[in-house]
């Protein structure tokens, strides 16, 4: 009689399931500190300014933090795949100028809202040929695309300016209206992160994505397309980028060369505050969009405090560093877990 011996693999793996139950545990914490964080700043501000969470104050938060919300989103996900795209803010900029020239020229709000995310797809698809098929790294090549497209924007729009007024009402007004304190694009941005959240939830080309963040390597030897999925991830970036810029345009009705300059520096630190780890595998997009949501919400509180706006940006950088110095701790604790149960099982 034959006797089989037991199947190791699943003593194996349980050490590798257990970390990941680890990380996962670690960043859905984290998230819910940064929301708790969020909530304790909105209230010592209530209460020193009894007008800030008013109707219209509400509103005016909201509609600060969807723009950037919408592009973290998009941003997550090549963040998730151990990439970075720097040109967001210029794809933008360059996507809000091209719909405001047409709907200026008396185009459909629908077709210059299309056009943008187009724009926003073409520029997307190039960053992820050049970084998937070209085998450029990520942060050369949209460093690149960042001053190719900025540049092109400031030869096209030159001198000029596209204004509220150039703009049909109709589009302005959809984009300051809404339904009592919340605004119609916050409605576009909350629907536009929850089908991306199902979607690396639910679906196998969103876990993916999370598998060839962890490992590049073993990803590839598993049978995942990882050129496919880093040019999906990027794409999909850039359209909510050019969607982003059609938003920006109806929010502020104003665009002229310089919309969009260094907001992918805000786009990237509100990714890494909200839990997405700059080397890939791990975070959510709920996590990009709360630290979105706090990085802009600190734009509205300080004023509201009577603290000069200049601190803004300290603030920003301090908190992208204790971010970072949290993924790196993280890091090494896992590692270190991963270890000691290896040690166990073996």
């Amino acid at each position: 009689m034959t006797v089989l011996s037991p199947d190791p693999a699943p003593v194996a793996e349980a050490p590798k399931a257990g970390a990941t139950r680890l990380v996962d545990r670690v960043f859905k914490m984290r998230e819910l500190a940064i929301l708790a964080v969020f909530l304790v700043m909105t209230a010592v501000t209530q209460a020193g300014n009894s007008e800030f969470l008013s109707e219209q104050g509400v509103k005016d938060l909201l509609l600060n933090a969807t723009i950037l919300v919408l592009v973290a989103t998009g941003q997550a996900l090549v963040v998730i795949t151990r990439n970075v795209d720097l040109s967001v803010g210029s794809t933008l900029g360059i996507s809000a100028f091209a719909a405001g020239l047409y709907l200026q020229d008396g185009g459909s709000p629908v077709v210059a809202v299309a056009l943008a995310v187009l724009l926003g797809i073409g520029f997307g698809l190039l960053n992820g040929l050049l970084v998937s098929l070209g085998q450029v790294p990520a942060l050369v090549v949209t460093l690149g695309t960042l001053y190719i497209i900025r540049g092109v924007d400031s030869i096209w729009v030159g001198s000029r300016q596209i204004t509220a007024a150039d703009l049909p009402g109709g589009f302005v007004d959809f984009g300051s209206g809404g339904v009592s304190a919340v605004p119609y694009l916050a409605l576009i941005a909350l629907a536009v992160l929850v089908a991306t959240a199902y979607y690396l939830r639910h679906f196998g080309g969103g876990r993916e994505l999370y598998a060839l963040g962890s490992n590049p390597e073993a990803a590839r030897l598993a049978g995942i397309p990882v050129r496919k999925r880093i040019l999906a991830a990027y794409t999909f970036c850039g359209a909510l980028a050019g969607l982003a810029g059609a938003m920006y345009l109806a929010r502020f009705g104003n665009v002229d060369s310089g919309t969009g300059s260094g907001y992918e520096l805000t786009v990237v630190s509100a990714v890494v505050v909200g839990g997405v780890v700059f080397t890939g595998g791990s975070g959510s997009v709920y996590g990009a969009a709360l630290g979105a949501l706090l990085l802009t919400s600190i734009n509205s509180v300080l004023p509201a405090l009577g603290v000069s706006s200049v601190w803004v940006l300290a603030i920003n950088g301090v908190l992208l560093v204790l971010a970072i110095a949290v993924d790196r701790i993280v890091a090494l604790r896992v590692a270190t877990a991963l270890k000691k149960r290896n040690a166990r099982h073996a």
